[in-house]
C-alpha cells in the first residue's frame, strides 16, 4: 500500500514507519541574477551571477501505526544532523542531492495518537547529482568523456605520478606526487588523503577543469593513469 521513503544521512524513514509523497521533489532553484537599474538608460541591465540557490524540498509525510514512539525517534534523527548530508528519495532512484534539514517539526496525529501526518522541510544545494557520475573512469591513454547533462560538471580526478592532465583544453601540470594526487574541482583543493598537495600543482590561467555538456577531450602526459569521478547532475 504504502511504496515511497526517503534516505537522509544513511538513515531509511522506513525505519521509523515514515512514507512520503514527491509532489515537492520536481521543482527547481532559481538562478542567482539580478537587474540594474541604470539612470538615463532604457530597459535594466542583467548581470548574471553564474550560480544558483540553494532550493527547499518539502516532503509530505505520515506515519501509520505507533505515531508517537516513531514520530518523537524520527525528529529526533532529523534535528540530531548538522550540515549537509546525502538526501535520496524513491521518486527519483538515480539521483540524490546534498540537504540540510532545515529544523522545526510541526505534526498533526489523528484520533488516539495511532497515526498522524507532518511535511519534512530540507535545505538543498540546487544539484541533482545523477547516482552514475559517481563511477570512476579509468584511463591509461587519451580519450574522451561524454557528459550527458545540459551542465558543466566538476570532477574529481585522480591522476597517478607527474606530468599533465587536459581536459577540455584546460590543463593541470602535477610537478610532484606520492604515488597519486586527487584534484577535487569542485573544492578547488589538491590532496592526498589528509596531505595537502595544492603547492604540486599548477593551473592554466588558474581554473580547473570542468566537464562540458557533450564530448570532452581527455588528455595526459607523463601520468601513468587516470581515474575521473564526473559527477554529472541536473537541476
Amino acid at each position: 500500500m504504502y511504496e515511497h521513503y526517503l534516505t537522509f544521512a544513511g538513515k531509511n524513514s522506513r525505519d521509523f514507519n515514515v512514507w512520503i509523497s514527491g509532489g515537492g521533489t520536481f521543482n527547481a532553484p532559481a538562478r542567482d541574477s539580478e537587474l540594474i537599474t541604470v539612470p538615463g538608460r532604457n530597459g535594466d541591465l542583467y548581470l548574471d551571477n553564474g550560480r544558483y540557490e540553494n532550493i527547499t524540498v518539502t516532503y509530505p509525510a505520515f506515519i501509520t501505526r505507533r505515531f508517537q514512539t516513531n514520530v518523537e525517534a524520527f525528529r529526533d534523527f532529523l534535528l540530531a544532523q548538522i550540515g549537509y548530508k546525502r538526501l535520496e528519495d524513491t521518486y527519483h532512484p538515480d539521483e540524490f542531492r546534498l540537504a540540510m534539514y532545515s529544523g522545526g517539526f510541526d505534526a498533526e496525529p489523528t484520533a488516539r495518537n495511532l497515526a498522524g501526518s507532518f511535511d519534512v522541510s530540507f535545505n538543498c544545494k540546487p544539484q541533482r547529482y545523477l547516482k552514475s557520475g559517481e563511477q570512476a573512469i579509468t584511463y591509461t591513454a587519451n580519450g574522451n568523456i561524454f557528459n550527458p547533462t545540459l551542465y558543466a560538471s566538476k570532477p574529481l580526478i585522480r591522476a597517478y605520478g607527474t606530468g599533465t592532465v587536459t581536459i577540455n583544453g584546460v590543463t593541470v601540470q602535477i610537478t610532484a606526487a606520492n604515488q597519486y594526487t586527487d584534484i577535487d574541482c569542485e573544492l578547488m583543493d589538491a590532496f592526498k588523503g589528509a596531505t595537502n598537495c595544492n603547492g604540486n600543482i599548477v593551473l592554466t590561467n588558474g581554473e580547473f577543469p570542468t566537464i562540458a555538456p557533450g564530448l570532452n577531450a581527455i588528455s595526459k602526459s607523463g601520468i601513468t593513469t587516470l581515474e575521473i569521478t564526473p559527477r554529472w547532475w541536473r537541476l
